[in-house]
């Protein structure tokens, strides 16, 4: 998945994936969780999630699952 130019610092990566918890405050639709959902779901199927993002620049996100 990638989103739009918005783009996140990547020292707070951690805080993207916990509950209710927003990078951008009110400046975007959204109730932060969101990521914290797909994080469960694809931990639950034993895989993994990360994202690669620079500020201005937009972000990618990307997910594994379990063979």
């Amino acid at each position: 998945m990638r989103d739009d130019p918005v783009g996140f610092d990547p020292t707070h990566a951690g805080k993207m994936v916990q509950p209710f918890q927003r990078l951008h405050g009110a400046d975007f639709p959204g109730t932060g969780i969101g990521l914290a959902i797909v994080q469960r779901i694809v931990r639950r199927h034993r895989g993994r999630i990360w994202a690669q993002s620079s500020p201005g620049r937009g972000a990618t996100f990307y997910f594994t699952l379990a063979a």
